[in-house]
């Protein structure tokens, strides 16, 4: 049975949502917050977006014409501080915050609210689990959209923590059908309660220019085959073992460069750049810096290749950019990567195996025309603007659903 601790969801009075509020108040998940949020406001829906300006790139919300009201103070995301001020500075603006949407929500609930993240429900006091449940209490129903089944590199430890909170919202929003049989299998939430819901893509539509100049700064030479590796830095992404599979490459392609661009715990980036040194590796570019969307946009561009060495995923915001650019891709054959690509046709699927992904690399790089047929492929899925309205109507339809009087 669901914990004690978690009050349970009442029976909804309103047939239809008017007012929706996206809670995503720490930029935990900006981009994904602010694609949906566009979408769901070109779609119709009233819609507040509770959110913090992204410190790593300030026009997040307001270059996709979002007004983002976290509360009561937006400050912290917009300064340019060191790291160890700016969460103490972002952890007291968030306890503001909180405070100001519990007196507002104590006066005036939203019909939805719908929650991207929650940062603090770890926490001995968890914070954000305290105003969903006065949210609860005004008249509230919660949708949770699922971004990551468990804390990442936690094994099950929270493993009754979360299936409570699975278990006390009135709806589930999932990105594949794998991770909707895992909600149902592992944490035992009613499948009625669940709507799988694509990840939608990002950056497709900033502009395109030549990606010469980027290439230059970051130091790889004009027209070398490019493999590139982008995202948040996390031990279950494996980049430690495309470092591994690329000392393969090396010895027997004298071309191609590895491009790795992704920011995280400043212990394992140490790590990287030592394993990059003991391997001898020579063209491995580790970019451990936040990479401005122009970057991004560039490095997409001239990829021959998009790699996902995951080890795990629930789902992968950095794979919906590589479809959206329509990239040659080669990922590791989990899951939910199986539901989109299909080894051998629109992509190439492996083990998580140092020797498998080395040789797929240097088959796909020997191979420019497997590369077209799968970069095809994957443009075929018209990864875009179009994808949003869809999201956003099968967004809307849960708002609907969970919000109509049962039967």
């Amino acid at each position: 049975m669901p914990s004690s601790s978690f009050p349970q969801p009442r029976t909804p009075t309103a047939a239809l949502p008017p007012r929706v509020f996206m809670l995503d108040l720490l930029a935990v998940v900006p981009y994904y917050t602010a694609y949906l949020s566009r979408a769901l406001l070109a779609a119709g829906v009233d819609l507040t977006v509770g959110s913090i300006t992204y410190y790593l790139d300030p026009a997040c919300f307001s270059s996709r014409g979002i007004h983002n009201d976290p509360g009561a103070m937006d400050l912290v995301g917009r300064l340019r501080l060191p790291r160890l001020p700016r969460r103490v500075l972002k952890f007291a603006e968030s306890l503001l915050n909180l405070a100001a949407l519990a007196l507002r929500f104590a006066r005036s609930a939203p019909d939805i609210l719908h929650v991207q993240f929650m940062p603090m429900l770890r926490w001995p006091v968890p914070f954000d689990l305290w105003l969903l449940k006065l949210a609860r209490r005004r008249g509230s129903k919660i949708v949770l959209t699922v971004h990551d089944l468990l804390p990442h590199d936690t094994a099950v430890r929270y493993h009754v923590l979360f299936r409570s909170l699975y278990h006390f919202v009135d709806s589930i929003i999932c990105h594949s059908a794998s991770i909707q049989g895992r909600l149902i299998s592992e944490f035992e939430v009613d499948p009625a309660h669940i709507h799988v819901i694509p990840h939608g893509p990002f950056f497709y539509d900033l502009p395109v220019h030549h990606p010469g100049p980027v290439l230059e700064s970051f130091g790889v030479p004009s027209g070398a085959p490019l493999v590139l590796w982008q995202g948040l830095v996390f031990p279950y992404k494996g980049v430690d073992l495309l470092l591994d599979a690329w000392q393969q490459v090396e010895q027997a392609n004298d071309a191609a460069w590895l491009v790795v661009a992704g920011t995280g715990d400043p212990a394992l980036l140490a790590a990287l750049k030592a394993q990059t040194s003991a391997l001898h590796l020579k063209r491995v570019l580790l970019h451990q810096h936040f990479i401005t969307t122009e970057q991004l946009v560039a490095l997409y561009q001239a990829a021959e290749i998009v790699v996902y060495p995951y080890r795990a995923i629930t789902t992968s915001g950095a794979l919906a950019t590589g479809l959206a650019f329509g990239k040659t891709i080669l990922a590791t054959d989990l899951p939910v990567f199986r539901e989109i690509l299909r080894d051998g046709v629109s992509a190439s699927l492996v083990a998580p195996e140092k020797n498998v992904l080395g040789n797929a690399l240097l088959q796909l790089l020997s191979a420019p025309e497997l590369r077209n047929i799968f970069s095809a492929k994957i443009r075929e899925l018209q990864f875009g603007e179009s994808s949003w309205k869809t999201i956003a109507a099968q967004t809307v339809s849960a708002y609907t659903q969970v919000s109509a009087p049962r039967q």
